[in-house]
């Protein structure tokens, strides 16, 4: 069962480990090595920006992932996520991880609009989304550099109409694997 806790300063050098690592920024805009100089800029600007909101993504205490929204206007966002370590595939840490924050965006910021970007070569993960009932909206050409070459981003949304049907379909879903939707109640 996940749990979200908001991203805290001591959290600093774990995040930029977990960012460095390879299967991390394969499916990041950008590729290269992140300095510290350049993290602690970043990290910065989470706490001194109202429009961020990050989460540690927790697996019965341990930190396993980030997730985020930003563009925060009162109104819509963006909203990312990734899981940090390779042994928590397959464990339905991601989907769980999904719920609780659909469940934030909706339910808590109340939010009317919510979008995410995902590579395209990233099929899983825009799999993923579309089965929480995000729809797909468009795509954009080169609009990342991997390994020197231009990638196309998939970007997908769903709108608070959109949010209780998808709910329970969610639910319904999770529940058949035997997933915990308890991750809701956890999120600060």
């Amino acid at each position: 069962m996940v749990a979200l806790r908001p991203l805290c300063d001591f959290d600093r050098d774990m995040v930029r480990d977990w960012r460095n690592q390879p299967h991390v920024a394969a499916m990041m805009y950008t590729d290269h090595e992140i300095g510290a100089e350049e993290h602690a800029r970043w990290f910065a600007t989470t706490f001194e920006d109202p429009r961020k909101l990050y989460y540690i993504i927790e697996d019965e205490g341990v930190p396993i992932g980030l997730a985020g929204f930003t563009e925060l206007d009162g109104r819509s966002a963006s909203w990312a996520f990734y899981l940090a370590t390779p042994e928590t595939r397959g464990r339905g840490l991601g989907a769980q991880t999904e719920f609780a924050m659909l469940e934030r965006a909706f339910e808590v910021l109340r939010l009317q609009n919510l979008r995410c970007e995902v590579l395209a070569l990233n099929g899983a993960v825009v799999a993923l989304h579309e089965s929480f009932g995000f729809r797909r909206t468009g795509m954009l050409v080169a609009r990342a550099m991997k390994n020197g070459q231009p990638e196309d981003v998939v970007t997908l949304e769903m709108n608070a109409g959109e949010w209780p049907r998808a709910k329970q379909r969610a639910q319904a879903r999770l529940a058949a694997k035997a997933l915990s939707l308890q991750a809701s109640a956890q999120v600060a």
